[in-house]
C-alpha cells in the first residue's frame, strides 16, 4: 500500500501530488541521523577528552552554518527547493565520511584529531543547515488548504521514526560491546556507527535523487527581509537560544555530571524520538485547531520548569533520584520542542507566496543562529565559571520573554 493512500495521510496533501519518495528520503535521513546523534556527545566527551568549556566553542562553529545559510541559500537562489535539498544531503554525506576519517587509527583515538573532527563537524551542518527551511517549504507546498500543520506534523514524525531506529541500535549496540570488556574510550565503535550512518545518508542521497523538480518548483529570492515578519525573527531569537542550550548542554549535564554512557544516551534520544512520532502529527493538529499564537505561548511556559529541573536536580534530591529526573526532564523538553512548528505555520498565515515563506523561513534559520553561537560560547563559560544553575537559569528567563512576546502576536 502506497504512502498516499494510508489512512492517516488521507486529506493531508493536495490532489495530485506524490509525497511518499520525499517522505522515504526524510525516513532513511532521520535513521542516519539518530545514529550519528546518538554517539556525538560521547564522541566529543569519551574519546575526546573535551570539557564543557570546548564543547561550547565546538558548537560555536558546528552552528555558524546557520548563521550563515541565508547567504548559502542567496548562492543557490535559482535552484528549485528539491535540488537544494538534494545538494543538502550530498554535503551531509561528504560531512560523515570525513568523520569515519576522523574515527580511523591514529586520528579519532585522541584529542589531537579535534580541528579536524571540527571542520568535519561544521561540513555535515552545513548541509543539516541547508536543508531546514526547503524541507519545511516542500512539506507546505504539497499540503491541502489549512493542513500545513499536519503536513509539518508527518514529517516531522517520519523523522523520528528514523531516529527512534538508528538510536534503538547505537543503544544495543554499545550495551552489548560494554558487556563485552569495550570500555567508554574504546574508538571502534564509534567508528563502526559512523560507518553506519554514512552508507545510510548516501543511500538517502541517491533516494532524493529520484525526486522529479517539478514537486516543489519554487525559486528564492536572494535576500529577503520583511516588516511584517519582525515578531516571526525575534521569537526565532528566542528559539535559537532555548535550542542551542538543550542541545548543546542538556546532554553535557547527563555525561559530565551524571556520567551517563553512550547506550544510555542513545536510549534517552530514542525515547525522545518515540514521543516525537507520537505527538508530532498531534502537536501539527493541535496548531491547526488551537492557533499558532495559543501554542507558541504555552510551549515556553512549560520550559520554564523544564530548566529549573535541568539547573538544580541535584541540588533538590539524592544523586540517583536526580539523574532519574533529568532524564525524565530530557524526555520532557523534547516533547516541548516541537511547538516550535508553530512559528513556521505563523508565517505560511502571513505570507503571500511559497516563494517568500521560504525566503523568510530561511532568513529565521540564520537570525536564530545569531544568538545561537553566542550562546554555544557564553553557556560554557557560565558552566565552568558559575555553574550549571545560573546557565539554566537564564534559559528559563528567555522562555519566559518570549511568551510575553508570543502573547504579543495579533492573529
Amino acid at each position: 500500500m502506497s504512502f498516499p493512500r494510508l489512512e492517516l495521510l488521507k486529506g493531508i496533501y493536495r490532489e495530485g501530488v506524490k509525497p511518499a519518495r520525499f517522505l522515504g528520503v526524510l525516513a532513511l535521513f532521520g535513521v542516519s541521523y539518530g545514529f550519528y546523534r546518538g554517539i556525538q556527545d560521547n564522541y566529543l566527551a569519551d574519546i575526546l577528552g573535551i570539557s564543557a568549556f570546548q564543547r561550547g566553542i565546538v558548537e560555536f562553529f558546528r552552528e555558524t552554518p546557520g548563521l550563515l545559510v541565508v547567504l548559502i541559500l542567496a548562492w543557490m537562489y535559482r535552484f528549485t527547493e528539491t535540488r537544494v535539498f538534494k545538494i543538502g544531503i550530498g554535503v551531509m554525506v561528504a560531512g560523515l565520511l570525513g568523520l569515519l576519517l576522523c574515527s580511523l587509527p591514529g586520528w579519532g583515538d585522541s584529542g589531537s584529531a579535534l580541528p579536524l573532527v571540527v571542520i568535519f563537524m561544521v561540513v555535515f551542518s552545513t548541509g543539516e543547515h541547508v536543508i531546514m527551511p526547503v524541507r519545511t517549504t516542500i512539506a507546505l507546498n504539497l499540503a491541502a488548504p489549512d493542513k500545513g500543520g499536519a503536513s509539518l506534523g508527518i514529517t516531522s514524525a517520519l523523522s523520528h521514526i528514523g531516529n527512534i531506529a538508528g538510536f534503538v541500535v547505537v543503544t544495543g549496540f554499545f550495551a552489548v560491546l560494554g558487556r563485552s570488556g569495550f570500555t567508554r574510550k574504546d574508538v571502534l565503535p564509534f567508528r563502526i556507527v559512523f560507518a553506519v550512518s554514512a552508507f545510510l545518508m548516501l543511500t538517502a542521497f541517491f533516494t532524493a535523487l529520484a525526486l522529479k523538480e517539478s514537486e516543489s518548483k519554487v525559486k528564492r529570492r536572494r535576500f529577503y527581509f520583511a516588516r511584517k515578519f519582525h515578531k516571526y525573527y525575534m521569537l526565532e531569537v528566542f528559539y535559537g537560544a532555548r535550542k542551542q542550550i538543550f542541545i548543546t548542554f542538556a546532554p553535557f549535564v547527563l555525561i559530565r555530571y551524571y556520567g551517563a554512557p553512550t547506550s544510555i544516551i542513545s536510549l534517552l534520544l530514542g525515547i525522545c524520538a518515540i514521543f516525537g512520532t507520537i505527538f508530532s502529527p498531534f502537536m501539527g493538529r493541535l496548531i491547526d485547531r488551537l492557533g499558532y499564537k495559543f501554542v507558541m505561548v504555552t510551549d515556553t511556559l512549560l520550559l520554564v520548569v523544564v530548566c529549573i529541573l535541568y539547573g538544580f536536580a541535584h541540588r533538590i534530591f539524592p544523586a540517583g533520584v536526580a539523574f532519574m529526573v533529568v532524564c525524565v526532564n530530557y524526555v520532557l523538553d523534547s516533547i516541548i520542542s516541537l511547538a516550535s512548528m508553530a512559528s513556521n505555520v505563523y508565517v505560511q498565515s502571513i505570507a503571500s507566496s511559497q516563494e517568500e515563506i521560504t525566503a523568510t523561513l530561511s532568513t529565521g534559520v540564520s537570525v536564530n543562529h545569531v544568538i545561537s553561537i553566542l550562546i554555544a560560547l557564553l553557556g560554557g563559560y557560565i558552566w565552568d565559571t558559575v555553574g550549571i544553575e545560573a546557565l539554566f537559569t537564564l534559559s528559563a528567563v528567555l522562555g519566559i520573554i518570549n511568551s510575553i512576546y508570543a502573547a504579543t502576536i495579533k492573529k
